[in-house]
């Protein structure tokens, strides 16, 4: 575990401990149990601070905040615990620890105990306090962020990635987080070029180093010790992370593409929708599957700079399945991060406000990938040449990533 020091190792008795951790994960000592990150949040009444964490869900047991405050211990506050209704069935589960902070302590730091009493406490780990100024609506940094969970195994699908990653430049968006346990070598050298100019951001997430995470999301089908890699988990994290610099958060994977039909842009696309629903905070995108196995005829978008490139090319893929209505249909979110608790995959646990299923002719996903309306016919499927009226921008925008990444030469081949 990475560790750093915050004072010196002979301070007063009551100076804070020395170890902060660096970690995206880290084990909360005594326990089965794996912290994430530490946030102010007070819109709970009573409560200050939401730490983010997997906890075994067969080992609760009471726990104690202890805060550095201003470089000095404060007392022992109990923790409320907080576990999210989606678990799957996995042992492990997505966990609040909600605590408040004692009087007259400017909180920077925050530390579990299992005990109230602060004795050993000079080997626990601890977490910085995140957010702790809020920014007002119209201060933040970024209009939207995509948030995308989880990248594991030796995935190396290049070319989708960049495509998605400009397509999402191209309607406004600022930032994208990616949540990356390992990925392909070509991948892995996109992401560090789109690092790099900070349009990315890569948080770390060894979960495996941890738990036996599972690569499926029912725990009686898969098994493993949490669902998909810590999905939920790192979705809720990321809503956190952008709530202080974000006015909407996107919560899709990466072959995704959150996708307005009537609008040019994504801000253009909230604007009417909020203005038609001002108290609204989560707007559900349904999901449309454009199956990766039929091809546009033409041939005109299989260009020949990409043939040596891993991945799908996803302008080449215009065939789309319309949902089934009649069985259970998953959406993905658009959120306002602030009206929000508690998140899951395709719908939120907790938040304030209303919610907005926006029509699929306003807005749907694009979503390429193996079909799942199999049995229908090419003729049953819908055109769909959507993506095709950004191709002229899209294009040299990919281009240029994969140079920049080395992953494109003047032949096409890495």
């Amino acid at each position: 575990m990475s560790i750093k020091s915050i004072t010196k190792p002979r301070g007063p008795s009551g100076a804070c401990p020395l170890r902060i951790s660096e970690e995206s994960i880290t084990p909360l000592n005594d326990t089965k149990h794996l912290l994430v990150s530490a946030y102010m949040d007070q819109r709970v009444k009573g409560f200050d601070i939401r730490i983010i964490g997997m906890f075994k869900r067969d080992s609760i047991q009471p726990l104690y905040c202890l805060f550095c405050c201003a470089g000095l211990l404060s007392t022992t506050t109990p923790a409320t615990i907080s576990q999210h209704s989606d678990n799957f069935g996995f042992p492990f589960v997505t966990t609040d620890v909600m605590c408040p902070i004692p009087e007259n302590c400017d909180a920077t730091h925050v530390s579990l105990l299992t005990k109230p009493d602060t004795v050993g406490v000079f080997n626990r780990p601890w977490l910085p306090v995140r957010n702790k100024k809020a920014k007002e609506e119209n201060k933040l940094p970024f209009d939207f962020t995509v948030c995308v969970s989880n990248l594991f195994g030796d995935y190396n699908n290049v070319l989708q990635y960049a495509q998605t990653l400009e397509m999402y430049r191209l309607l406004g968006v600022n930032r994208v987080v990616i949540y990356k346990t390992s990925c392909g070598p070509d991948l892995d050298r996109l992401l560090q070029s789109y690092s790099q100019e900070g349009f990315v951001e890569i948080v770390p997430w060894p979960i495996d180093q941890h738990l036996n995470p599972s690569r499926g999301w029912l725990f009686s089908e898969h098994g493993g010790d949490v669902h998909y890699f810590g999905q939920l988990t790192t979705l809720n994290e990321c809503v956190y992370r952008s709530m202080d610099r974000s006015r909407y958060v996107l919560l899709n994977d990466i072959d995704e593409i959150v996708m307005p039909y009537q609008h040019d842009n994504l801000n253009a696309l909230m604007d009417v929708l909020q203005k038609q629903h001002p108290d609204t905070g989560v707007f559900l995108i349904e999901n449309h599957i454009f199956p990766k196995t039929h091809f546009e005829p033409s041939g005109r978008f299989h260009l020949p700079q990409w043939n040596g490139v891993p991945g799908v090319n996803i302008l080449e893929h215009i065939y789309r399945e319309e949902p089934d209505r009649n069985i259970y249909h998953p959406y993905k979110l658009i959120l306002q991060p602030r009206m929000v608790e508690q998140v899951s995959v395709h719908e939120v646990l907790k938040n304030s406000g209303p919610w907005f299923k926006v029509p699929p002719d306003v807005c749907r996903l694009i979503h390429v990938r193996v079909a799942l309306r199999w049995s229908l016919k090419l003729e049953e499927l819908n055109v769909d040449k959507r993506l095709w009226t950004f191709n002229e921008k899209l294009i040299p925008n990919v281009d240029k990533q994969l140079k920049k990444a080395g992953l494109l030469t003047s032949e096409g081949q890495i």
